[in-house]
């Protein structure tokens, strides 16, 4: 999971061994069945480990589906906070926007299933990791670079709604493609 601030002890070795079986135990059977298939009974068994020793580390499917998703989270946010233009530093505002927007929507193609799992599992999920906050604030910054006077935290959190999974997935399982959303998305912001 993407570290936080202030979040508590270090790990202990084998909370982290446990972790590490774990999240490969689920990565292995969503390779396997599908997203659909993931149970976490059968990720205990398949990583060896207690159903309790999964319960206390991912509560339930969406808290696993988070850790699964970290490897690419990570770099996805180092694109835009390092990586080259015109996703990351050195483009105008307005087209580092563009980028983000087009980068968040081939995540959602890639890992669609997954980030709704992640997103929807436990209310309010997708609101509080630390996650949307990062997009939220790059999106935030941009929009204040791009038009000083706008509502910028409004118009951050209007942009990333249709960014949302499962509305991603019911798009997409609906016969939209990924180049009309992707232009949807653009007539929201230009």
């Amino acid at each position: 999971m993407l570290p936080i601030a202030g979040s508590g002890p270090a790990e202990r070795a084998d909370a982290a061994r446990n972790r590490r079986k774990i999240v490969r135990a689920a990565a292995e059977l969503v390779a396997a069945k599908g997203i659909g298939g993931l149970a976490l009974d059968e990720v205990a068994a398949e990583a060896g480990v207690g159903i309790g020793t999964v319960y206390r580390r991912f509560p339930d499917k969406g808290a696993l589906a988070q850790a699964l998703l970290d490897e690419n989270e990570r770099e996805f946010q180092e694109a835009f906070i390092s990586g080259p233009p015109p996703l990351g530093p050195g483009a105008p505002a307005s087209r580092r926007l563009t980028a983000f927007m087009k980068a968040y929507v081939d995540r959602l193609e890639t890992h669609g299933e997954l980030l709704m799992v992640a997103e929807t599992e436990t209310p309010m999920a997708r609101f509080v990791t630390g996650a949307y906050r990062l997009h939220h604030s790059h999106l935030v910054a941009l929009l204040s670079e791009i038009d000083p006077d706008v509502d910028a935290h409004f118009r951050a959190d209007a942009l990333l709604a249709p960014l949302a999974a499962a509305q991603y997935v019911h798009q997409r399982q609906g016969g939209l493609t990924v180049e009309r959303i992707k232009q949807g998305l653009k007539d929201l912001y230009t």
